[in-house]
C-alpha cells in the first residue's frame, strides 16, 4: 500500500470550530439597517397616537363625549392627508419586505429562524394595519355614522363582502387597540433582530476562545518539541 493510498484512509481532523462556523453566516447589516428603520419609523408613529388612544384602553376613568369628538376630528385630519403622505407611508413599508430579502437570500439555517420569525412578525403587522387600522380611517374620515341610517346601509353593505361595521365608540376602540396590537408586533421583530445579533455576537466570541485555544496548544507543542530535540 502506498503513502497516497494511506492518505486517502487516514480520517480528516475535524475542528471544534467547525460545526460553529459551518452552519452560520453573518447577516447582512445593511438588510437589518433597512428592517429596523422601517419599524422604527412605524413605532414612533404609534408613540404620537398613544396620546389619544391612552383614554380609551388604559385608564377606566369615564370618557367624556366631547373626546370622541376630538379624537375624530383628528383621525379625519390623518385621513385626509396629502397622497403623498399614503405613498410615503407603503414605500417604507416595502423598504422593510426589501431588507427581509436582503437577509434571508442565500441565509443560513441559523439566520432563517430569527430573520423567517420576523418576516412573520411583519407580515402580521401589514395585516393589521391594512384591515383595521386603514378601514377604521376610512370609516372616520367617510364619516359615515352622520348619516342616521348609517346602521342600516352598513348591515346592507356587510352582505356584499365590506365587513361588519360597528358603532363610532366602539370602531374608534377597535382602531386603538390595533394600535397597540401593531406596536407589540413591531415590538416583536425588533426584539428578534436584537437576539440574532447577540446570538451573533456570542457565536464569533466562541470562535475567538477556540482559536486562542488552538495557538495556546501550538505554541506549548512547539515548546515542547524544541526541548526534546535540545535534550537529544
Amino acid at each position: 500500500m502506498t503513502a497516497n493510498s494511506l492518505l486517502i484512509y487516514l480520517p480528516r481532523y475535524v475542528s471544534p470550530r467547525e460545526p460553529i462556523m459551518a452552519g452560520s453566516k453573518p447577516s447582512s447589516p445593511f438588510g437589518t439597517f433597512l428592517i429596523v428603520g422601517s419599524v422604527c419609523f412605524f413605532l414612533g408613529i404609534l408613540f404620537a397616537s398613544f396620546p389619544y388612544d391612552y383614554p380609551l384602553l388604559w385608564t377606566s376613568a369615564p370618557v367624556p363625549e366631547a373626546y370622541y369628538a376630538q379624537l375624530e376630528t383628528h383621525l379625519r385630519f390623518i385621513y385626509a392627508a396629502p397622497p403623498l403622505i399614503g405613498r410615503l407611508l407603503t414605500s417604507i413599508i416595502l423598504v422593510g419586505f426589501i431588507g427581509f430579502f436582503v437577509k434571508l437570500f442565500k441565509a443560513s439555517e441559523a439566520n432563517v429562524l430569527f430573520d423567517g420569525a420576523s418576516l412573520v412578525l411583519y407580515f402580521i403587522g401589514v395585516g393589521v394595519y391594512l384591515t383595521n387600522i386603514v378601514r377604521g380611517l376610512r370609516a372616520v374620515g367617510e364619516g359615515i355614522w352622520d348619516d342616521p341610517d348609517w346602521e342600516v346601509k352598513a348591515n346592507g353593505n356587510a352582505g356584499q363582502g365590506d365587513g361588519l361595521v360597528l358603532g363610532k365608540e366602539d370602531s374608534l376602540k377597535v382602531l386603538s387597540a390595533s394600535n397597540t396590537i401593531l406596536a407589540l408586533v413591531l415590538v416583536g421583530v425588533l426584539v428578534l433582530q436584537v437576539g440574532q445579533a447577540y446570538a451573533e455576537r456570542k457565536e464569533l466570541e466562541e470562535i475567538e476562545a477556540l482559536d486562542k485555544k488552538d495557538k495556546e496548544a501550538a505554541a506549548a507543542a512547539g515548546k515542547g518539541g524544541a526541548a526534546n530535540k535540545k535534550k537529544q
